[in-house]
């Protein structure tokens, strides 16, 4: 089955390449029985992928279940998942077959994996490892065959140095990892997903469906949706049902939502990229600028150090002071030295102490070319790109993390400056 093919069976929505990414590594995962982790923010759709990994597998016809870890008692989790027995615990009135053993076959959905107890962890490493597990109550030991994908909307290595998660069921789950995108970084379909919204909504409440104007398509794609799709889907359904007129504009649009309009960024300015790319790359030169600031404290600082050991003077120290460097430690060689300049000196005097050359007056030394370095923005954006892809080995997810973009948007930048990876 193709990509296009399960877009249209599951009505997902969309043409960014990372979406498109992870749903051909869903598609070829799904005849083998790997575990599978589905990182990515709520409402991004992770338990459509899950169930795209079961109706394209030959588990299809078994049964599948979603499960919330999140949603189910440290206490009773492990009766919920393996079963307990009669008298197991206060109110196991009679015997009690858990998730694992009723949809034997079949497919599991552990959502929001990260919630799971300590406790439940070992145990649900122990079926992954070897397809066993104990009742709760019981002593006798059963097999399952069962397909497990989990998701996650938190750092799983964040947890695992916090010591919430074992390092070892990480990488077991972890066996193929899909990231989902989130809606802000697939900006080219929020408009996309709008009309869809729009027209299933205007079926449902016999409405006209919805249309937007510049303006208002500017601030919905701009927008950082901490919901996701799912916050999307709720405005539109809200504007179907509440707005008089089917044309929306900005200002209808904020009365609907008011904080839609609040950003942390710069406002756009008009006749400026819609995409809001242009803040994404602020943020690498931003950062640049500042490694930048980094390096040259610490070349000062070697500097200063390389003076103070060697007892070498620093000229026009008292200049410096009076232009604000105060904080610049006064460092003058001993008045009991007495450096002496020569055509020909040697690397050091008697005692030791360092000899400054007159390189002006020194045939054995060349005169030095100062080379203007460039400032362009451009190249300076080009070569930090080019740092962190090298710094990675050409992972262009950990390197967009690194700059602080998306992947998406790492992926035109190398396409715009041809770099090669």
């Amino acid at each position: 089955m193709s990509v296009e093919a399960i877009k249209r069976r599951f009505g997902i929505i969309g043409n960014d390449p990372v979406l498109e990414r992870a749903l051909n590594t869903a598609l070829r995962v799904a005849s083998t029985d790997l575990s599978v982790l589905i990182q990515g923010e709520s409402g991004v759709g992770k338990e459509v992928f899950s169930r795209i990994i079961h109706e394209s597998s030959k588990r299809k016809h078994n049964n599948f279940i979603a499960i919330n870890c999140g949603a189910i008692p440290a206490g009773t989790i492990n009766s919920e998942l393996f079963g307990h027995e009669k008298g197991a615990f206060t109110g196991a009135t009679s015997e009690r077959k858990g998730y694992f053993e009723t949809v034997n076959e079949g497919t599991i959905f552990l959502d929001e994996i990260g919630e799971m107890p300590l406790d439940t962890q070992s145990y649900l490493l122990r079926l992954l490892e070897s397809g066993e597990y104990i009742k709760v109550g019981s002593s006798k030991v059963q097999r399952t065959d069962i397909r497990v994908v989990a998701a996650t909307n938190v750092n799983l290595e964040e947890y695992i140095r916090k010591g919430k998660f074992r390092e070892d069921l990480y990488y077991r789950l972890n066996t193929v990892p899909i990231y989902v995108p989130s809606l802000h970084e697939r900006k080219e379909d929020i408009y996309l997903l709008f009309r869809k919204f729009s027209s299933d909504f205007s079926e449902k409440y016999r409405r006209e469906p919805l249309e937007l104007d510049n303006a208002a398509r500017s601030i919905l794609e701009n927008y950082r949706w901490a919901g996701n799709i799912r916050e999307l889907k709720n405005l539109v359904e809200q504007m179907s049902v509440l707005i008089d007129d089917s044309f929306v504009d900005a200002d209808s649009l904020l009365q609907f939502m008011p904080k839609i309009g609040k950003r942390n960024l710069p406002a756009l300015k008009e006749g400026s990229d819609a995409a809001g790319n242009s803040f994404e790359e602020r943020e690498i030169l931003y950062k640049f600028l500042f490694e930048m600031k980094n390096d040259l404290n610490d070349l000062k600082s070697l500097v200063f150090e390389l003076i103070n050991s060697n007892d070498l003077a620093v000229p026009d120290m008292e200049r410096l002071k009076k232009v604000g460097r105060t904080s610049v430690p006064d460092y003058r060689a001993p008045e009991n030295i007495n450096y002496e300049l020569s055509d020909n000196p040697p690397l050091s005097s008697n005692d030791g102490a360092p000899i400054i050359i007159n390189s002006a007056n020194s045939g054995d030394f060349h005169g030095s070319e100062e080379i203007e370095e460039s400032l362009s923005l451009e190249q300076m954006e080009k070569d930090y790109i080019k740092k962190a892809l090298k710094k990675y080995k050409g992972r262009r997810k950990d390197a967009a993390e690194e700059l602080g973009i998306s992947e998406r948007t790492l992926y035109r930048k190398i396409k715009e400056y041809e770099i090669e990876e």
